[in-house]
This record gives C-alpha cells, sequence and structure tokens, in this order.
C-alpha cells in the first residue's frame, strides 16, 4: 500500500494533474468507475490522509493533457457530426494523439516510478470515453471486430482548425448475398476485357489509333455479364462509390445457371445506405434483366461471406446435352454410366483452359450421373459431381487427358453441344449460413 500511497504522492508533485489523468496510471484498481471519478477519489484520500486543503484541478490547467480530457463531449459531436450522412449501425473510434500528449503520459508515470504501461494510457481512454458518447448521440453500437464505420479523431488537426479533418471517416464495405440464374447463353460472369486490345477499345493501324477489330471498339468480348446485371442495382440502392461482384466459382460463358442457381456476393465499398430493401432491389434487378439473367434470396451480409462464397467445398450438378460421332447402343450407355457413377476420375488441365490453368493431373470424384438417349446419336447427362470436375471432359475424355471418360468407355467421340449448372451446393453445409448473414 505504501508503494500505492507513493505513486499518488509523487503524481500529485510532478505539477498541476486533472482527475483523469491522476486516475488513469490506476485504471486497473476498483473496475466500474471512470478514471475521471477514479482520479478524484484519489485526491480525496491523498488530501484526507495528509490533512491538505482539496483542491480540485480542471483538465485546462493539467499538463499530462492540456486539457484534452474536458472534451470528450466536444470530440463526440465533432464524430457524429462527421458521420452525419452515413447510415451505420456499428462504429468504432480511434485517434490520432499528439506526441506531446503522449510524451507527457509516459513521463507522468516515470517520474512516479510506475511501469510505462501502468493503468491505461491516454490513447485508450480518448476512445472509450469519446466512443461512448458518439454510441449516445448517434443510438449505435460499438464494435471493436468490423464496424461499419471508423471515425480517426485527429486531435492535432482539431486543435489547430475543429472544423478541418479533424475526423477522418472509414466506412467498411456492405455486402448482399443472393444466387443468380442465368438463363441465355454467351453471358459471362464478370466483364471480359477484350485481350486484343486490353480493354481499351482501340488498336494501332496504319493511320493510328483505329477501333479494335476484335472486340468493335468496346473494349469488351461480351456486351453484358451478371455481373453487369446486378452490380449497378446494389451500388445505386446502397449509395457507393464501387461495387464489386463475387461468386461461388463460375460457369463456362456458352453455359445456362438453372434450378437453384449459383451463391454470390455483391460488395458494395463506401456504401451511404446499409440497408436496402432485398426485395425491392431483386425484382429491380429481375425487371431490368429481361429474362437473361435471375437473382434470388437476397439478403444483407457480413464480410465474412465473401470468402465463404468462394472458398466454402461446394459440389456441382449439371446438364449436358451429348452427341455421339456414332450410333451408341443403350446397355453399353447405362453400363458406362453405371461405372463412372461413384468414380474417382484423373483430370489433367484441360486444352480449352491450359492457356490460363496451371497444368496439373486433378482427381475429383463423379457422385452419380444418369443418362436418358434421345436417340442412338444423342443423349441428356446429368453429372452430380465434386467440385473442379470439368464435365465436358468427364463426356469428351479430352484426348485422354480425363481418365475414365464416358467416350472411353463407349469406344465413341463425344462432345457436349450444351452445358446447364443446376445446382451449386456446399459439399458439407450451406452456402446461406445464419451466421453470415445480416
Amino acid at each position: 500500500m505504501d508503494d500505492f500511497d507513493d505513486a499518488v504522492r509523487a503524481i500529485l508533485a510532478t505539477g498541476p494533474v486533472c482527475d483523469a489523468c491522476l486516475g488513469r496510471p490506476f485504471a486497473d484498481r476498483s473496475f466500474g468507475l471512470t478514471n475521471a471519478e477514479r482520479g478524484k477519489g484519489l485526491r480525496v484520500t491523498h488530501a484526507l490522509a495528509e490533512d491538505d486543503p482539496y483542491e480540485t484541478v480542471e483538465p485546462d490547467e493539467c499538463w499530462v493533457c492540456e486539457g484534452l480530457c474536458g472534451r470528450f463531449d466536444e470530440y463526440a459531436e465533432l464524430v457524429a457530426d462527421g458521420l452525419a450522412d452515413i447510415e451505420f449501425e456499428t462504429y468504432q473510434v480511434g485517434t490520432r494523439t499528439p506526441p506531446l500528449v503522449e510524451e507527457n503520459d509516459r513521463l507522468l508515470r516515470e517520474d512516479a516510478g510506475m511501469e510505462p504501461d501502468s493503468g491505461e494510457l491516454f490513447k485508450s481512454e480518448f476512445n472509450r470515453e469519446v466512443g461512448k458518447r458518439v454510441g449516445r448521440l448517434t443510438d449505435t453500437e460499438v464494435d471493436f471486430t468490423r464496424p461499419d464505420v471508423l471515425a480517426l479523431v485527429n486531435l492535432d488537426a482539431a486543435a489547430e482548425d475543429p472544423s478541418s479533418h479533424a475526423v477522418e471517416v472509414q466506412v467498411n464495405p456492405a455486402f448482399v448475398y443472393g444466387r443468380y440464374r442465368k438463363l441465355e447463353r454467351d453471358i459471362p460472369q464478370t466483364e471480359w476485357p477484350c485481350r486484343e486490345c486490353g480493354g481499351s477499345g482501340v488498336q494501332l493501324g496504319d493511320d493510328g489509333e483505329e477501333p479494335c477489330d476484335h472486340c468493335g471498339g468496346s473494349g469488351y468480348l461480351y456486351d453484358m455479364s451478371v455481373e453487369e446485371h446486378v452490380t449497378p442495382h446494389v451500388l445505386e440502392a446502397m449509395d457507393g462509390d464501387e461495387a464489386l461482384f463475387h461468386g461461388a466459382g463460375r460457369e463456362d460463358v456458352d453455359a445456362l445457371m438453372l434450378g437453384t442457381g449459383r451463391p454470390f456476393v455483391a460488395e458494395v465499398k463506401r456504401p451511404r445506405s446499409r440497408d436496402p430493401d432485398a426485395e425491392a432491389l431483386q425484382r429491380r434487378i429481375n425487371e431490368e434483366a429481361a429474362g437473361a439473367v435471375e437473382v434470388e434470396g437476397l439478403r444483407l451480409a457480413t464480410h465474412e461471406m465473401v470468402e465463404r462464397v468462394k472458398e466454402l467445398d461446394a459440389s456441382k450438378t449439371y446438364r449436358a446435352k451429348v452427341e455421339f460421332d456414332d450410333a451408341v447402343d443403350a446397355d453399353a450407355l447405362a453400363d458406362a454410366v453405371a461405372t463412372l457413377s461413384g468414380t474417382t476420375v484423373r483430370q489433367h488441365t484441360p486444352h480449352r483452359v491450359d492457356h490460363r490453368r496451371a497444368k496439373l493431373d486433378r482427381e475429383r470424384t463423379v457422385y452419380e450421373i444418369s443418362a436418358e438417349q434421345t436417340d442412338d446419336r444423342h443423349a441428356t447427362v446429368d453429372v452430380h459431381g465434386e467440385g473442379g470436375l470439368y464435365i465436358k471432359e468427364l463426356i469428351s475424355g479430352d484426348e485422354g487427358r480425363t481418365e475414365p471418360s464416358l467416350a472411353g468407355l463407349l469406344g465413341v467421340d463425344a462432345t457436349v453441344s450444351a452445358l446447364d449448372v443446376l445446382a451449386v451446393e456446399g459439399e458439407d453445409e450451406p452456402f446461406d449460413d445464419p451466421d453470415y448473414l445480416r
């Protein structure tokens, strides 16, 4: 106890110290008090023990914080004003502390013979006290992990001009989760810049720059994408600066996405509104897409949903229209399908994607496969397979790069004339876990 009394006495001997700065080095004692309340109690106790007159010290007279501990309300109002035009539910307050105040805070403990990190540092107290007041002013909740907004108070700038750059606001992205169906072929999932002109729409000719022959001057190989059908509407609904599209894998550009659709997340940077009417947004997207693309199940999501959509192990169900080069006997087709069902196949990177994928051997499981013949040269084949299974190559064999294959088992060349994706589902758990939705 003597060490404690000596530390209080030493702090008071350093010069005028306000209650908050007196209490802060002892913040780990007697929980439930503010540092100002703790400091006042220490001052009263010391005055009684020493039989000295009780004299309070106003923050403006304090050599440690130089008045800042008396301005929590002022800075909270400054933060609330800076957030006035932004819709948010959670926040966090941070501080850029003047170097002199940080040095004073260190010297206070040094002069009292205390450890440099004793109790609580000025920055932590300022963040908490201003943060509590911001919550009351805005009727929102603090979140120390992933707040909707982060308000950074620059105390140096505020001291010079409270109306200019005193509060820097970081607005974290907002997220909308849903599933999309692609009902027309030759629509990529995301924008597809032209490789010939690098997306510029122009190329050098004999007379200088000319419209790119490959893309017709548009800069893109396809006029529209799923991304372009979806993200502009989400961006408008959330009044943000930029929108990104994240899909749970992607189907070939010439494949349809049917059935239950493919999970996706639209990420909006710096949203000013975080709570759009999801049903109205869904209707607007579908109306504007005019049957080319449909979305369903739109819901607000957490930022973790982006990683979940991109990384969660998922199985896929496909429907392939298959053409055979020669007539195929129904029994032979049934036997080949039975052999493939439940089989793990080895697939070397297909010819059609080896320009953008590493050349590797991959093993993928065919969970279930069935076939229905239209005639002896055509069939519809449904495949439920492990994520990453190349369906076109499972059918064709890809010149032996996939083993076994339907074509290899039949001894007849087979090609996929049309491919539809019917379902994309998590292998062990659903994508739309409530923990990832808001």
